[in-house]
């Protein structure tokens, strides 16, 4: 069994970035990649940043994120939470999922390189 995390948007599309996501589809996949439940989690966050939201994840059992851009200081909290990450996914949650369970998605190893001095999220991502 593992939980897979992805930040959604109201439109249920990947999050362009995961700072900005106020809501996290948690899915349960059995050891033969079915999935036995989703649950959404909704947060009350500004920026993901600031909140809690990696040891949220972590202590629900997440073991992967399927992201879009992230920072590398997010990716690097992820990481320390236990939580292994999946940079630069875009589409539909549903469909991701899917193909992230049938090994057709991997990690584009870019983070979003920068921030500036106010951390403000003024910044530029890489893919």
């Amino acid at each position: 069994m593992r939980k897979i995390a992805i930040p959604i948007t109201k439109d249920n599309q990947i999050e362009n970035h995961f700072g900005r996501s106020k809501f996290y589809e948690i899915y349960l996949c059995s050891s033969n990649n079915e999935i036995l439940d989703v649950q959404l989690l909704e947060t009350n966050h500004k920026r993901a940043c600031k909140s809690n939201i990696f040891n949220e994840l972590a202590q629900s059992g997440v073991s992967y994120l399927l992201s879009g851009n992230i920072g590398d200081n997010a990716y690097h909290k992820l990481n320390d939470a236990g939580i292994s990450v999946i940079r630069g996914c875009s589409g539909n949650s549903s469909d991701v999922i899917l193909k992230f369970i049938a090994n057709e998605i991997s990690d584009n190893g870019a983070c979003c390189s920068s921030h500036n001095k106010k951390h403000n999220h003024n910044h530029s991502c890489h893919n």
